[in-house]
């Protein structure tokens, strides 16, 4: 009897560390404009920051619990070493890209962008007249002396200075908060016969320093910065009024969480770094190193001001058969639609609920929310249904989701207020679906579905990647009808039979272990085995342990996984398994299944990534695509993916982005998919950025 194989996993936090350095390796593409380069340095350093306050922070209050164990603490310590390290490590590479390639890039653009640690090379009379009528007035040092309690705002850019008294030589620290609302991150002075001259507003103070301080020579002035607990913990809810709970929770969470990051100029003396952690009670563990400047995110904004794009990107495309058709619900009527974001407009979905909120035999209309975009166009639409033409809506909110909790409480607050019934968060699940129906009141005219993979968000539908299908098969529509029974009145064993659709906490992950085990059996028999799986993040080690036991069995399978992947690749037991993830111009968000069966393809769309997440502690629903031509677009655009060789990278048994070259051509897959959907419908052609000559063959999350 042989010794069973032990599969092996990758950590969940460095696989995420993985995909943001991928990020970065975008920011160091010069072949890229420097507009989007700048765009990848800032979601590289939004992307960090978000991950020290709420994984790294949950580890960290992970440690404070009474019953862990001292094998637990261990385990969590070097967890936090090997994060640090790795952080640390790309920390460095990020500075190098932005001060060695990205500042030189802006200089050639026309841009001179000065910050050094030098005396301003010219015209310094010019910036200190700006730095004493504008800053100064508001600058307010804060003395480190003991016995003087000083609060660190987090995510807050805060000047370390150390002064010596001249007359006494006596030194002692303070510090200074940069302005938050006062004066502009990037300040242009605008110089007589000579470029004009960009800085960051630190580098102004740190030249003025000695106004600030008279009497006292400065020894050493370096950035700091501290990241703070934001995580608002709302699995632990247990009231039954979750909305009042997490109002109390995001109040807190402004006033700030414990110090889980301290960030520092890396030539930082030591003293004054043991100092600043002595002070603030911050640990060694908690220390990473940073640059002269910090807050990095914030050069984005140069793009709405002073950096313009080379060219648009790809501007969403018509759909002709549904212009044509005067009316989506026509359309639809007729046959399914899917649409494709962000490569066609998703105007059409507002045009669909606008036409559903107008239609007199619509009786019924009931949707989920999860983000909600800023005078959101879907949210007026539903209101106007309620308000103005008297329909029953119905809206699931979900308060839960992360950082958009405030927002997604007003937001239902207004709803109500036209009248619309409000569903908040199900304890101890967040509902995660995206999905609606539109009820009718007659029995010769069809009901109406939406299942997609991307959120009702006009917004993010210009940026994300994602599916959407809206149909009127009866049996999905009677699926979401059930789920939506389910979310008004939640049941431990509830008793609902989904026909179509797969739905988590009911039937998905065993109908997705049928499908995996169907693929090996025809393997078995000697027919083909074949899997296609994109998505955001791969972490459930059950599901993991399927695809490594249907590659042990020889089922050829291919993992699209743009952020977080568990499964490690190159293994005995993994060998039939090619992880790809693509990063590019737009957010890869579309979750798509594909199982081969035999020739009879499975195909489905969901919103469920499978992390344990998702698959145990929400409310996700995933719909088959059964329209023959809709199944054809959708196969077409996965092996576009699968052939692009020039934004995809392999995962390697190293947790490496391996990228993909070679090829008689140079295929970028958003690119070729936008040429094949515009083929396939006959869309007019968009302008945009020329990204690369294409040929449909692949696709991703």
């Amino acid at each position: 009897m042989t010794e069973k194989t032990e599969y092996k996993y990758f950590g969940r936090d460095m696989s995420w560390l993985s995909f943001n350095y991928r990020v970065l390796l975008e920011a160091a593409d010069e072949t890229l404009p420097i507009y989007d380069r700048i765009r990848f340095l800032s979601i590289y350093s939004s992307n960090t920051e978000e991950f020290f306050e709420i994984r790294v922070a949950e580890h960290r209050d992970a440690l404070h619990s009474a019953d862990i164990t001292d094998n637990e603490a261990a385990r969590i310590h070097r967890m936090l070493n090997e994060i640090t390290a790795e952080v640390n490590r790309q920390q460095e590479e990020f500075y190098n890209i932005f001060y060695d390639s990205i500042l030189p890039a802006l200089q050639q653009s026309g841009m001179r962008f000065y910050c050094d640690r030098h005396p301003i090379p010219y015209d310094s009379e010019t910036v200190k007249n700006y730095f004493d009528e504008y800053i100064f007035p508001f600058l307010a040092p804060v003395s480190l002396l003991d016995g003087i309690r000083v609060f660190l705002r987090d995510r807050r850019l805060y000047l370390a200075i150390l002064l010596r008294h001249r007359a006494t030589s006596q030194s002692h620290y303070v510090m200074l908060k940069l302005l938050f609302d006062k004066a502009p991150r990037f300040i242009r002075f605008e110089l007589d016969e000579k470029p004009d001259l960009y800085m960051f507003i630190e580098d102004v103070i740190r030249s003025n320093l000695a106004s600030v301080f008279p009497g006292y020579k400065v020894e050493a002035c370096h950035s700091i910065k501290i990241s703070r607990d934001a995580d608002i913990r709302v699995d632990e809810i247990q009231t039954e009024n979750i909305p009042a709970e997490i109002r109390k929770r995001v109040v807190k969470r402004k006033v700030g969480g414990e110090i889980i990051r301290f960030m520092y100029d890396r030539d930082m003396p030591d003293a004054m770094v043991d100092f600043f952690c002595r002070r603030f009670d911050i640990g060694a563990d908690k220390l990473v190193k940073g640059g002269w400047h910090m807050n990095l995110q914030d050069i984005s904004k140069l793009l709405d001001t002073e950096i313009k794009p080379v060219a648009l990107l790809p501007q969403p495309m018509r759909v002709p058969f549904l212009d044509e058709a005067g009316s989506v619900v026509r359309a639809v009527e007729r046959r399914d639609v899917l649409l494709h974001f962000p490569y066609q407009s998703f105007d059409y979905l507002i045009r669909f609920l606008e036409e559903a909120a107008a239609d007199p035999d619509v009786e019924e209309i009931k949707i989920t929310q999860y983000r909600v975009a800023e005078n959101s166009a879907v949210v007026g639409t539903l209101m106007d249904a309620a308000r103005k033409y008297g329909k029953r809506v119905t809206v699931f909110v979900e308060v839960k989701a992360r950082f958009d909790e405030e927002h997604n409480l007003n937001t239902a607050d207004a709803m109500k207020a036209a009248g619309i019934r409000i569903i908040y968060s199900i304890k101890g699940l967040k509902v995660h679906a995206k999905v609606a129906v539109i009820l009718r009141n007659k029995p010769d005219k069809p009901d109406f579905a939406y299942v997609g993979t991307g959120n009702f968000n006009e917004k993010t539908a210009t940026i994300y990647s994602d599916i959407a299908l809206l149909t009127c098969n009866k049996a999905i529509v009677t699926d979401i009808n059930n789920l939506f029974a389910f979310l008004e009145k939640p049941v431990t064993h509830p008793d609902f039979h989904f026909q179509h659709l797969l739905v988590t906490r009911f039937s998905m992950v065993d109908a997705l272990k049928e499908m995996i085990q169907r693929e090996v059996e025809n393997v078995k028999a000697g027919r083909k085995g074949r899997i296609i799986l994109k998505m955001n993040g791969l972490q459930d080690e059950t599901m993991i342990d399927e695809l490594y036991r249907a590659s042990e069995n020889g089922v050829s399978i291919d993992l699209i996984v743009r952020g977080i992947c568990c499964l490690v690749p190159g293994q005995p037991y993994s060998r039939n398994i090619r992880v790809t993830r693509i990063v590019d111009m737009f957010l890869e968000h579309a979750r798509i299944w594909y199982f081969y069966n035999d020739g009879d393809e499975t195909i489905y769309i969901s919103s469920a990534d499978w992390m344990k997440r998702n698959l145990n502690r929400r409310i996700e629903a995933a719909a088959p695509i059964l329209d023959s031509e809709l199944k054809e677009v959708i196969i077409n655009i996965l092996h576009i993916q699968l052939s692009d060789n020039v934004k995809a990278c392999y995962i390697d048994e190293n947790l490496q982005n391996v990228f993909k070259r070679g090829g008689d051509s140079s295929i970028r897959a958003q690119t070729a998919t936008a040429d094949y959907i515009r083929a396939k419908f006959g869309a007019p052609t968009a302008e945009g950025r020329d990204c690369g000559s294409a040929i449909p063959e692949d696709r991703g999350c």
